[in-house]
This record gives structure tokens, C-alpha cells and sequence, in this order.
């Protein structure tokens, strides 16, 4: 099926090669299930880079977009444990995007992904949502199992160490994401799709990447909590 839920949650980062191993640690064993865990969230994906800057990449799915702003997400956001406080801090080039699911089209999530980053230039948003639409189907592409476009909403993205008030231009950015069984199909269509889109009209590519897939949770992997 194509990307669960309505909404999303981009995160992506790099961490000094010192502090990789206890980050992957708390992503892995703390920070995944936690966020996971909170009402509305559906599942979680984790990756790492195979030619794209940040190097760490995670999606978070939800059952609609207002779980991304509701007082459950809110309240563990706000409070975090000692061991998130530590690594979060580490965190360096951040970006994150809490963003509406707008087009999902395919079956499934693949092995590798590929993601491009748009900017919509003023007031193009619905010609470069048509333009995508008719680009985002995988039907007759070999190794390519969905496709999807998520759009940020630039009040509630900003990287979480980003203390400023103001919005920064790339907060209401879009993002392409390419789920494929393998690293070469996924660059073949993000090369011959996108790559010369650059600094064209209705949108700007800000950037382009491949990530592999580390692991992914669901909400039914998490144990349930026993009854007393």
C-alpha cells in the first residue's frame, strides 16, 4: 500500500563519527519506540546515507496531520529524557519537516530511497503539485515500488534545537521520496526525473539523495501494555 496516514514527520541529521555510536544506540533502543508509541503515530523508518548529506534520515507516519501538533506529540516533545536531551544536542545540520502527505502512489517500501528537495517559488504550489502528480507513478518502472510527496507546513518545522521565531525559507519546503528494491533504480529515476530540474520553474530542487533502509517499527510491533 502506498505511505500509511496522512501525515508525516522528516527528521534528518549528522553527528560528529564520536558520538555515532551512542546516537545509534538511542535511536535504536530508545527514540524509535517512544516516538512510535504516541497516539496517532503509525510507524517510523530509519535511514542512513548511501549518497546524500545529512547523513541520517527517519520518517515517522501518522494517522493525520494533526497528530504532528496534538498535546500527546506535544507533551513528550516538550519533555524529554536525559539520555535525548544529551544526544539531541549533538545533533548538527538539522532538518526537520512535519509536513501533509499530498501524493502516495505504489505498493509497499523498498530497500532504498530516494528523496528530493523542492522549493515551490510564490504562489506555484498547485502547478507544481499538478506537474508532480503526473511524475510520481511508478507503473512500469523497474525496481521502483512507490512514490510520494510530502509538504512541509512552515510554522511547525524548524530543527528542534532552532530557538528563532522567524521562519526560515526552506521550513514550507517539499520533499519527493522514491521507495525502490535497490540503490540503482532509485538513483536512475532521480537522475532522469529531477536532476535537471534544477533552478526551473514552478519549483526549485534544493537538493537530491539516496539512503538506504536501516529498520523500521510499526505501532503493532510495540508490545501492548499489560492489563492490571
Amino acid at each position: 500500500m502506498p505511505i500509511a496516514g496522512k501525515g508525516m514527520l522528516l527528521t534528518s541529521m549528522d553527528v560528529d563519527p564520536a558520538d555515532e555510536r551512542e546516537f545509534n544506540l538511542w535511536y535504536d533502543t530508545e527514540h524509535l519506540e517512544e516516538r512510535v508509541a504516541i497516539d496517532g503515530f503509525l510507524e517510523a523508518r530509519r535511514y542512513v546515507a548511501h549518497a546524500a548529506s545529512p547523513k541520517y534520515l527517519c520518517l515517522y507516519s501518522t494517522e493525520t496531520f494533526a497528530v504532528l501538533d496534538s498535546p500527546a506529540y506535544r507533551t513528550v516533545s516538550a519533555n524529554p529524557t536525559p539520555w535525548s536531551k544529551t544526544t539531541m544536542a549533538r545533533f548538527k545540520n538539522m532538518i526537520r519537516a512535519v509536513a501533509h502527505i499530498t501524493i502516495s502512489r505504489g505498493q509497499g517500501r523498498g530497500a532504498a530511497l530516494g528523496i528530493i528537495r523542492l522549493r515551490p517559488s510564490p504562489e506555484s504550489g498547485d502547478t507544481l503539485r499538478a506537474m508532480l502528480a503526473d511524475q510520481l507513478d511508478p507503473a512500469g518502472l523497474d525496481g521502483i515500488i512507490s512514490m510520494h510527496l510530502i509538504e512541509s507546513d512552515s510554522r511547525l518545522s524548524r530543527p528542534i534545537n532552532d530557538l528563532s521565531s522567524t521562519v526560515s525559507p526552506g521550513a514550507g519546503d517539499w520533499y519527493v521520496l522514491i521507495d525502490g528494491t535497490h540503490v540503482s533504480a532509485v538513483s536512475a529515476i532521480v537522475a532522469t526525473r529531477f536532476a535537471d530540474a534544477a533552478g526551473s520553474n514552478p519549483g526549485t530542487v534544493i537538493s537530491t539523495g539516496i539512503y538506504n533502509l536501516m529498520w523500521d517499527l510499526a505501532r503493532s510491533d510495540i508490545p501492548a501494555e499489560p492489563r492490571t
